[in-house]
Formats: structure tokens, sequence, C-alpha cells
């Protein structure tokens, strides 16, 4: 089980004996060799755009659009886990095949700078590479390449203006697909550009539904509960303890664990409102922060560090009293 968690395999071949020489050795790595394990959130990923759920607006047009191997420039705005990423990698697959789609895209995500010196180095000088038209499967290929632009509204105004003109420039060879939460903050030159569409938020059905087949799949045995209660309360013996270090450990076993930060805030916040031996005054404290975090981690913030930021202030606020 260590060996699969760390990404390493354990052979059972007998070693190689020298006679055998370098091509023998050649040969036997690439046998040796295991495919690294893939995430879920990546192998369950639509391949297709049929396979996107419940946005059944958007899917029709993009069919639309993709019967003719051709794309106007998109603007995909809503929540956060609706499929907005996934929909347009679904669809480049469609439009490039499998060979041609890294070639043919190229994806900005959070973890990228957003000033102005990446739009004019990296997003211009991919936009304007030409491409042919062919594959080798012998579809029609469309002649441009896609740029997609994840959270696009965390670029600031220079680079959003400057993607204006290198959109204006560039639109034979390249269309661009913006991804964004808030669809306010993209510049209205951007917008006007582009085709919008909006994702709705997904039900807790369709959400049941995805995870219970994907369970299936893996053999894995879930339970309606989300969070047990004596996670929560662990939380709070560990803020009453008064030591750091103990806090600290609690809140990493929770994230090594893969429990959700934003379900822990929700209960947390429950928690605190009915909890009697705390004042007015400390439970005021203690749910404005938690407006705080809960804010934090919506602009996609580091889970680890808010926790432990809200649950310093929990401490705080318990210790007095001791």
């Amino acid at each position: 089980m260590q060996a699969f968690l760390k990404g390493t395999s354990i052979s059972t071949k007998p070693p190689l004996i020298k006679d055998r020489g370098v091509a023998a050795a050649a040969g036997s790595s690439g046998e040796n060799k295991k495919a690294k394990p893939v995430p879920w959130v990546e192998k369950y990923r639509p391949k297709c755009v049929d396979e996107v759920a419940f946005q059944e607006e958007v899917v029709a047009v993009l069919k639309k659009s993709l019967e003719g191997a051709d794309l106007p420039n998109l603007l995909f705005y809503g929540p956060p886990g609706t499929g907005k990423t996934s929909t347009i990698l679904a669809a480049a697959r469609e439009l490039f095949g499998h060979e041609l789609f890294r070639l043919r895209v190229l994806e900005l995500n959070a973890s990228d700078e957003r000033g102005i010196q990446v739009v004019r180095e990296k997003v211009k000088n991919f936009a304007q590479l030409t491409v042919s038209g062919s594959r080798s499967d012998g579809k029609p290929c469309p002649p441009f390449k896609i740029v997609i632009l994840d959270e696009a509204d965390s670029m600031t105004s220079a680079a959003q203006a400057a993607l204006r003109r290198t959109m204006e420039k560039e639109s034979k060879t390249t269309r661009f697909c913006l991804i964004c939460n808030y669809v306010s903050r993209i510049i209205e030159p951007l917008t006007s550009r582009c085709s919008k569409f909006r994702f709705k938020p997904l039900s807790d059905k369709i959400q049941q539904q995805r995870l219970l087949d994907i369970a299936d799949k893996e053999h894995v045995k879930i339970s309606n509960e989300v969070i047990p209660v004596k996670t929560v309360d662990g939380i709070f013996a560990a803020c009453q303890s008064g030591s750091f270090d103990k806090l600290e450990a609690v809140v990493k076993d929770l994230i090594n664990e893969g429990h959700a930060a934003t379900q822990l805030v929700n209960q947390l916040h429950d928690v605190v409102v009915e909890n009697d031996a705390l004042s007015d005054k400390q439970k005021s404290i203690i749910t404005e922060k938690l407006a705080d975090v809960d804010k934090c981690l919506a602009d996609g913030a580091d889970e680890h560090l808010q926790l432990i930021s809200l649950c310093a202030t929990v401490m705080q606020q318990l210790t007095q009293n001791c």
C-alpha cells in the first residue's frame, strides 16, 4: 500500500543477466514502467461534449458549432464546479483529436501569472502560430488554435485590455475561451467579442448521482454522511487545549484525509452559534472570521492556511475564559 501511495511499483521479475547486454536492459526498462495513478477528477472528466452534465443549453449550442468545425470566441461564467473547464476541453478534443490536442490548445489556469507580460509574450506568441486543417484520422480539423484562460476574472485590467487587441489581430488563427466565476469583472470590450454562456449550479441530485457512479466504478463504498460530528468536536477540543502545535496537527490531518474546508466552515458555524459556553461577543468575533474565511475559500485561497487562521481565532476566544 505504501508503495502505491508513493507512486512506485514493486517488481517481481528476476534480475537481468549481464550477458543479455544493453539491448535486453533497454527492452525490460520499458516493460517495468507502470502508469502513474490518475486523480479521479481527471480520470472521469468528460471526454466529449455529450458527457457534460446538467448544462443542456450550452451543450446544444456547442454541438452545432462543432458540426461545422468552427467556434466563436467564448466566455463561460458561473459558480465553481459546474463544468466550465471540462466543457471547453471536451470540445477541443472533439475538434482536434487526441494527437493534435496538446499542440492546438494553450491552457492557462490559476497557477499562472496573470499580468500583461503573459498576454504579450506567452499568449501572443502562441496565437501567432499558423496551423493546417488536417488530422491523421481523416476527419475535418479547423485551421485554428484555442487559448483557454481559466479564472479570467483574476486578470488585471491592463492584461485584459492587451488581450482585446490580440483577439482582434489573431482572429483567423486563434479562438479564445475565457472562463470566470464573475462576468462583471471582465471588461466590456472583451465580453462584446465573445459568445457568453452561463453555467447553472449543479443540483444536489445530479452531484449525488455522479458521485455514486464513480464510486461504483471504483468499487468504493460510501455513506450519506458528509463529515462526522466527532470531527468537528475534535477541532473544538484542539482549540480548547490552547496548544497551537496540537491545533496545527489536527488541521493537517483533516486536510490530508480529504475533508472539504467549506463544509467544515458550515458545520463550525452551527456549532459556534449553538454553543452556550461562548458569549455573544465571542460568537460575533468567530462568526465574522468564518465569513472572512468563507470568502477567501470562494476566491481560491489555500484551505490549510485558512483553517489554521480560523481555528487560531476560535482558540483565542475559547481560552479567554480559562
